[in-house]
């Protein structure tokens, strides 16, 4: 078997991985007051090194004209070509975007407060409430290994979306996911609901990966093939699949295990826990990144994947969107703390963002396809960008005490009345990232709703994308109630504070509140280059 790689085009994923093992490295041999400096410039150089090699191959494809470039690859003695990763549109366009949300993350994950404390507990592996975490706060240490991890979860995101065959998808699932579920855990305050929190993320997370596999074994069963377009070259060649069944519950499994990931109904359990008890930065870095990565993979999956099975998921994705959208509508309205808040307008979104994918049918209908692809990658796109923004504020809005300590963060939604007199920079953007959330015209939100419910009433789901309308619009209402909490809501006394912090954080909200009005209000810049390989 001849095994080849094209290096140079695999270059943004070699950097972001290896700078995680370098991070790796750094843990063991520099010394410990200056890890925290090496971590945090090592990562946003990679990041931003990252993102220019992105660009550049993006103008080198653009160049050649190819649609799809194997990136790694295996010749069989008989011949065939087995192809585990990828280079095309799809692919660099969502690198772009996960890379962008990863480096806004990076700066709100780096950032410290005014205590010189950041999100992250001084050493995980202590006891809660143990003398030895005490002792390890009162030194003020800091737990530096959350840099290298949060690379490796990159990367990861990054090669799930150019994963071409099943076993590379299902490793890239792996990578991403690793990570996340020990960050999870890694909470500077209210240690054992973060504990909590990681040991129901891996738990459920090992049940999708278990489920992905046994679908990925199916198709194998059925196809003789791990690749993606296995299902598609066997009905081309004409000599069809070994059993018909087998192949729509292996498709539908591994749909399944996509699902999980972008938080979609009934496979969303783990989504407001996770959310409210990882520490804030890994909330809105994995709520901007996995999903995009998720989505993105759901997407190539359908168009190359489902094919052949369109009838029996089309119904099977009817049943999870719908539950899906009144989930994350019913539950947003009664919730009281922003964090779980945030988590179930993530579920709502991934609804909308669902019909869009499941209006991908090459076969059928080519042209609401051609529509739904970039459709997706722009609204996951204003997503990633608010999200981060969002959770960054929420980092610095504190609890108090009497004595006017700064405590943990003041999630719940009462503690933020007031916040427009407080801090009207914070209040002001929390307020753009909402209206984008709620699809308010001038937000990037807007145009990304519009967009994928183009595509869906294209792809003939006029009556899911009418549901949406009506479900956004709902949503609407626990946006709006935050916005007036914040700025038509006196204070009560002085048990919340606004913390000062290094400046990163500022720095990422700020960006991400440009960058919300900027898609909204000049949307063809991206559009058309998001749209520009897909017209």
């Amino acid at each position: 078997m001849n095994v080849q790689i094209q290096w140079v085009a695999v270059l943004p994923l070699l950097i972001v991985l290896g700078a995680g093992v370098v991070g790796t490295l750094c843990e063991a041999f520099v010394p410990r007051r200056a890890r925290r400096g090496v971590q945090v410039t090592l990562s946003l150089a990679a990041l931003a090194s990252a993102l220019v090699v992105v660009v550049w191959r993006w103008t080198e494809t653009q160049v050649d004209g190819s649609k799809v470039q194997p990136l790694a690859f295996a010749v069989h003695p008989d011949g065939t070509v087995g192809v585990g990763l990828v280079e095309d549109a799809i692919s660099l366009i969502s690198q772009a975007i996960i890379v962008v949300g990863a480096l806004l993350s990076f700066l709100v994950i780096a950032d410290r407060t005014q205590t010189r404390e950041g999100a992250f507990a001084a050493a995980a592996a202590t006891r809660p409430g143990s003398a030895e975490e005490r002792e390890y706060s009162r030194l003020g240490r800091q737990l530096t290994e959350i840099f290298p991890l949060a690379l490796f979860a990159t990367g990861g995101m990054m090669a799930f979306t150019s994963a071409y065959d099943l076993l590379t998808l299902f490793i890239s699932l792996e990578v991403l996911s690793l990570p996340l579920y020990v960050l999870s855990a890694t909470a500077r305050r209210k240690r054992l609901l973060s504990q909590e929190a990681a040991l129901k993320y891996f738990i459920l997370g090992a049940f999708s990966s278990a489920i992905f596999l046994m679908g990925a074994a199916l198709i194998y069963g059925a196809t003789g093939s791990l690749s993606i377009e296995g299902p598609i070259i066997a009905l081309g060649r004409g000599t069809g699949v070994a059993s018909p069944a087998l192949l729509s519950a292996g498709v539908v499994m591994v749909v399944i295990g996509l699902l999980f990931k972008v938080g979609a109904a009934p496979f969303h359990a783990w989504t407001p826990d996770v959310y409210q008890g990882a520490p804030t930065p890994v909330t809105g870095f994995m709520a901007a990144g996995t999903k995009a990565a998720a989505f993105v993979a759901l997407m190539r999956v359908f168009i190359l994947m489902v094919t052949p099975v369109w009838e029996s998921i089309n119904i099977f994705m009817w049943i999870v969107i719908i539950a899906t959208i009144v989930i994350g509508t019913v539950m947003g309205l009664v919730q009281t703390d922003v964090k779980r808040l945030l988590a179930y307008s993530s579920i709502a979104h991934a609804g909308f963002i669902l019909i869009a994918v499941n209006s991908i049918n090459i076969v059928s209908n080519a042209d609401a396809s051609l529509v739904a692809v970039p459709a997706i990658m722009f609204y996951l796109l204003a997503y990633a960008v608010a999200t981060v923004g969002a959770f960054g504020i929420v980092t610095l809005v504190r609890e108090r005490d009497p004595q006017g300590n700064i405590l943990g963060e003041a999630t719940k939604l009462s503690s933020w009345a007031g916040l427009g007199k407080r801090s009207p920079l914070l209040a002001s953007a929390m307020t753009i990232f909402l209206l984008s959330f709620a699809g308010i015209p001038l937000t990037g939100g807007f145009i990304g709703k519009f967009e994928v419910f183009r595509a869906g009433v294209q792809g003939g789901m006029t009556v899911l994308v009418v549901l949406a309308v009506l479900a956004s619009a709902a949503t609407a209402v626990f946006y709006f109630r935050l916005v007036q909490i914040m700025f038509f809501r006196e204070p009560e006394g002085e048990s919340v504070a606004v913390v000062e912090s290094e400046g990163m954080s500022i720095v990422a909200i700020v960006i991400a509140a440009i960058t919300t009005i900027g898609l909204g209000v000049l949307p063809h810049f991206a559009l058309d280059f998001i749209m520009g390989p897909f017209a």
